[in-house]
């Protein structure tokens, strides 16, 4: 547990940052994080471009889960996350998750013996308006609020491929299906910021592309930024509007895929020397 709320003895420093302009949804600087006094994520500064998918690369132990739970607010850090101007830095967690910022995990988190249905439905709740009074006195705004966001999972859930699994408990589904649940219950919040931890793994080559265009499809409709950590540069490259990497805990470079499979540094410190032949 402490390893995962990350060092709280330390002093959590938020450096100011101008206003954005409006075509940078999320900006990072100066994030650091410390487990048990190894420093996880150093002096990481970056924008991410507003709508569309962005990734972050880099070998495995650079600290590409941990910069998605800092962005999140699952842990505590150093520095300063902004979304679409405002700061979210000093926020916890559910606020951050109020305020538009929705994630999924590397293993999917979810309540094995609910349906798949129910299980999207657990992410309505930033958008339901009654709160805890309007849902124990079964108030119209909440009657309708849940009849809406019902009838919106079944979409997401079918636009995902799971139409026939929403009535099935979760933990019947295979690996591949659990992922697509989480994704569709990221989605039913309508988040303005969309963090995806390695959402392909478990997928074949062809319904990891799928997945991704469908991803693509949503952030579009609903004018949201999806930031996805994902192992197969190959999807990266192709999906991706903006790249960053991460290598031992700090920045190795951000911009466009196409500056970024061409840089000498992330070719040495990830990519390796077969990536050119590949690509040429």
């Amino acid at each position: 547990m402490l390893a995962l709320i990350g060092d709280l003895t330390q002093t959590r420093t938020v450096p100011t940052m101008t206003d954005p302009p409006p075509d940078i949804a999320l900006r990072v600087g100066a994030l650091g994080v410390s487990f048990r006094g190894v420093r996880a994520l150093q002096d990481v500064s970056f924008s991410i471009p507003a709508g569309g998918v962005s990734a972050v690369i880099g070998p495995n132990g650079a600290g590409k889960t941990t910069l998605l739970n800092c962005i999140s607010g699952v842990v505590r850090h150093e520095g300063a996350v902004e979304l679409e101007g405002r700061d979210l830095s000093r926020l916890r967690a559910d606020r951050r998750a109020a305020l538009g910022v929705a994630r999924t995990f590397q293993t999917p988190l979810l309540v094995p013996d609910l349906t798949a249905l129910d299980n999207v439905l657990l992410g309505a709740h930033p958008k339901m308006r009654g709160g805890l009074i309007g849902s124990m006195l079964r108030l119209p705004a909440m009657r309708s609020d849940e009849t809406s966001m019902r009838a919106r999972a079944a979409e997401l859930l079918s636009r995902l491929g799971l139409a026939r699994a929403d009535v099935r408990p979760v933990g019947s589904l295979a690996h591949g299906d659990r992922r697509r649940v989480e994704v569709a219950r990221a989605l039913l919040a309508e988040p303005r910021l969309l963090l995806l931890d390695e959402p392909a793994a478990g997928l074949g080559a062809d319904e990891a592309s799928e997945l991704l265009d469908d991803i693509e499809e949503f952030a579009a409709a609903i004018e949201m930024t999806c930031v996805l950590v994902e192992h197969d540069v190959g999807l990266v490259m192709r999906v991706s509007r903006h790249v960053v990497v991460l290598d031992a805990g700090r920045l190795l470079v951000a911009g466009p895929p196409a500056e970024i499979a061409a840089d000498p540094q992330v070719v040495a410190a990830y990519l390796g020397d077969d990536w050119a032949e590949v690509e040429t």
